[in-house]
């Protein structure tokens, strides 16, 4: 006999999870179906960001960034350290745990707010009086039957053509988060988030690393200032970056990759490596969904066609996350679940797409939110734009790490914050006081003008706001 919910979420990724916890917050009778597994064939609810992206990869980034710290800058502390290992076991030990208490955190969620949680692969069956049949297949079968569904079934990493995942020598972001020992020469094709946060990793561990970017400009999202700055400091760190390149044929052979590719200037090389990471971005997974069963549009790509409140073309059935149009972000996805949630109940959910914040985790982090100075200039919107550098900041120089700056961009009339960028330590915390300042429309005289605690890195934030005005106090 079937069990009969309100709603039913497939997938327990951050727009899942969140999406379900909602909805149940909101009085709905409400089940989440997801498929992650453990190591011991047990549920590991989470999706991609938990178990194979955002939580693993921070905590290898945090683990290698201690061990670098210790080879490198524990001196300038006064603080000897010498004969300084890696247990890559270890290390790997506790990114599991690290793992695990995420999926088991969920787990608790889920029955703290009453979601029935059910450990499978939820696809549609057909539609019926009130809703649609789910079939859940896992340790046995299950049918539900839901009023509204909303799919949250995330994307999975987009391979070469003719060239598989065997995430042994050939590695996805999954892969790329297992390697049991340090490659001597890694490679690495995308410099897309993924890659230069798993390249930083085994680069501070040790590894030779190599970047065949296919684009001629490095990190092309990012503000052209911001990521020269990025760049300048990861080549002094070792990062091999190639811009402007072509692969070719690549042989996955007992010993490792090669890789054929041309240059920038169309000279032919190869590249020879223990471990290849494919970074060339994302698919939306809508693999065994079986949306042909009830008529569910896709498009092109593979991804659910939704509109602006991630209505598809079925009545009660919505879509959230990487498995439709926007940025593939875990806070992305999980804004777009609670949005839908309070949509079902009748309420005005909202997300602001202009308003959401980018990171990447290296060293030095990344972070932006709003517009670039080029996507201003070509869309011919007149601006200031105001800068200062961590090199001026009492409390980066306290930490020892003033790479980059903190940048604002303005509009020319109004002084409305219309982006900010920093390449520098700690601007993944830094950026969320840009995001509260541009979802209330602040100007940068707003943020010139609130007092920061002293010393503390976000007095960089402040003092490029006073710098749209020219008036820095500290450079």
């Amino acid at each position: 006999m079937s069990k009969q919910f309100d709603v039913v979420v497939i997938g327990g990724g951050p727009g899942g999870y969140i999406g379900a916890i909602r909805a149940a917050q909101l009085g709905m009778n409400v089940a989440c179906i997801d498929e992650w597994k453990n190591e011991k064939g047990g549920p590991a609810p989470g999706g991609t960001c938990t178990n194979v992206g955002c939580i693993p990869s921070k905590a290898l980034l945090q683990s290698s960034e201690h061990f670098e710290h210790a080879n490198k800058h524990f001196a300038d502390h006064g603080i000897t350290a010498s004969d300084v290992k890696m247990d890559v076991a270890k290390m790997l030990g506790r990114k599991d745990t690290v793992v695990k208490q995420n999926n088991d955190g969920i787990l608790y969620l889920f029955k703290k707010n009453k979601v029935a949680f059910f450990h499978g692969r939820g696809s549609f069956v057909k539609a019926v009086d009130g809703g649609y049949e789910i079939k859940v297949a896992g340790a046995a079968e299950e049918t539900l039957v839901a009023k509204q569904v909303i799919v949250a079934t995330g994307s999975n990493a987009r391979a070469l053509p003719g060239t598989p995942f065997d995430e042994v020598n050939v590695l996805s972001n999954d892969g790329a988060l297992r390697i049991g020992a340090v490659p001597k020469k890694l490679g690495l094709i995308g410099s897309g988030v993924i890659g230069l946060e798993m390249g930083s990793v085994w680069r501070r561990l040790g590894a030779e690393v190599t970047v065949l970017e296919a684009l001629p400009t490095f990190l092309g999202a990012v503000d052209e200032q911001i990521a020269k700055e990025a760049k300048k400091a990861f080549d002094k760190q070792g990062l091999k970056i190639e811009l402007g390149v072509k692969v070719g044929e690549i042989k996955n052979g007992k010993k490792g990759v090669s890789v054929a590719w041309t240059n920038a200037k169309g000279e032919a090389q190869t590249l020879d490596v223990d471990k290849l990471i494919v970074s060339i971005g994302r698919v939306p997974n809508t693999i065994g969904l079986n949306a042909e069963a009830v008529g569910l549009k896709l498009d092109e790509r593979g991804a659910i066609v939704v509109d602006d409140h991630c209505k598809t073309n079925l009545p009660g059935v919505w879509a959230v996350g990487d498995v439709v149009r926007g940025p593939m972000l875990a806070h992305k996805a999980e804004e777009e679940g609670v949005a839908v949630a309070e949509r079902i109940a009748g309420q005005h959910g909202h997300v602001n797409f202009n308003t959401i914040p980018w990171v990447i985790y290296t060293s030095p982090e990344i972070a932006w939110v709003g517009r670039t100075e080029q996507q201003l200039k070509a869309d011919g919107v007149a601006y200031k734009a105001g800068t200062f550098p961590f090199l001026a900041n009492g409390r980066a120089r306290a930490l020892g790490d003033t790479t980059g700056m903190v940048k604002f961009l303005a509009d020319a009339k109004t002084d409305e914050i219309l982006g900010v960028h920093i390449v520098g330590p700690m601007a993944s915390e830094l950026i969320s006081e840009a995001v509260v300042a541009m979802e209330f429309k602040a100007s940068a005289e707003d943020i010139a003008r609130i007092c920061h605690a002293h010393p503390s890195l976000s007095e960089a934030t402040k003092e490029a706001a006073l710098a749209v005005d020219k008036r820095t106090l500290n450079f």
